[in-house]
């Protein structure tokens, strides 16, 4: 909103220095200290108010024993952080955005079927939540929505159905027909894994803000014309602003990483965890990146291979020999290590470090082609 009073003063009244709100780096400042400052004001209160009406971790049988500890932490902490996002967003962006809007959109989508299974699960006491096909069901509409958008709309004629293949020169790939269902793919599997990485005090959101740092990086130079042609990559006009989002995103993450690193005052539950999931999937799609997912979110994709490998080893060997064996200790393989004997800030730290080394691979491949 104020991106439009400040650009409405500056093209009627022309005063010193309000041009400055023209730039995406401006705006994408503002949006990450707006969204920083929100988190850490509203962490606390929110805090309250879920240790007030006992809104906590229940117990998990699938964790390691020294998880247990941690049941009655307040959790759907995931509203600290959508809370935080959307009004930077809607302060410093220009709303009118397809890209703005499809990001937004799906992004509160999704957090919103998290915060319905949060609630059945710790608040109704129903075990699983949300049934699996329901949740499943919120990630294919929104999916379907994103990649209908894209397909359909004349904004992104000629480059619709394409997506860039990383590593290669001038080189694209074109999904034709099975470009909504890639979408709707593409959407379910980040979302399920971010979701599945939030185990540890702070993995999920410390991850996320490096892949987020990623493609914010990404998003400027798609939408910038001059870079675009440098870097030999599809131009996206208006897919700049993603910048202000993407901002706003880590903003509001760091400000609940403040609160959720070890140990943890609260968890972001699935409210959170598909939100941001969603909104890595959504945004690789946007910006025509989606293969550069299984490099960039590399640990989200190790974490889910890893609890495929687990269930698909484990039923093979219990059929053909009639008990189950397993690869891993425990999936996803954050417990694996755990019950290696790793301390829990350990190992955020050292796929921390796993999530630079991949971001930093997926940056360069921008020039290495």
């Amino acid at each position: 909103m104020l991106y439009y009073l400040f650009d409405y003063i500056n093209k009627n009244f022309n005063p010193p220095g309000f041009d400055i709100f023209r730039y995406l780096t401006f705006r994408s400042a503002l949006a990450a200290i707006t969204a920083l400052f929100l988190a850490l004001y509203l962490g606390p209160k929110i805090i309250r108010v879920l240790e007030k009406h006992q809104i906590g971790e229940v117990e998990k049988v699938d964790a390691p024993k020294s998880h247990r500890s941690k049941a009655g932490t307040p959790t759907m902490g995931g509203l600290i952080l959508i809370a935080s996002l959307i009004i930077p967003v809607l302060l410093w962006s220009d709303i009118k955005n397809i890209y703005i809007v499809l990001v937004l959109a799906g992004t509160v989508f999704l957090g919103g079927v998290g915060f319905l299974d949060d609630y059945l699960k710790v608040i109704k006491k129903l075990p699983n939540g949300l049934i699996a096909r329901y949740k499943l069901l919120g990630q294919i509409i929104i999916g379907l929505a994103v990649g209908s958008v894209i397909y359909f709309s004349p904004q992104f004629e000629g480059i619709n159905t394409l997506t860039t293949i990383p590593f290669l020169k001038n080189v694209n790939l074109d999904l034709s027909y099975l470009y909504i269902p890639s979408v709707i793919f593409i959407v379910t599997a980040t979302s399920n894994a971010v979701n599945l990485t939030d185990g540890l005090d702070g993995l999920a959101v410390g991850i996320s803000i490096i892949v987020m740092l990623t493609l914010a990086v990404m998003s400027y130079v798609s939408g910038n014309a001059i870079y675009a042609n440098y870097l030999d990559i599809i131009y996206l006009p208006g897919s700049g602003e993603l910048t202000v989002f993407i901002a706003a995103l880590i903003g509001a993450s760091l400000g609940f990483l403040w609160f959720n690193s070890y140990p943890a005052s609260i968890f972001m539950g699935d409210t959170g965890s598909l939100a941001l999931g969603g909104a890595f999937g959504i945004l690789a799609v946007l910006i025509k990146k989606e293969l550069f997912i299984p490099i960039l979110g590399g640990v989200f994709f190790l974490e889910t291979l890893s609890v495929i490998i687990q269930r698909v080893y484990f039923k093979y060997t219990k059929k053909k020999y009639g008990q189950g064996k397993r690869v891993f200790k425990m999936a996803p393989i954050h417990h694996h290590f755990e019950l290696k004997g790793w301390a829990e800030p350990k190992i955020v730290t050292r796929f921390y470090i796993v999530a630079i080394i991949l971001a930093i691979i997926s940056l360069a491949s921008f020039k290495i082609r």
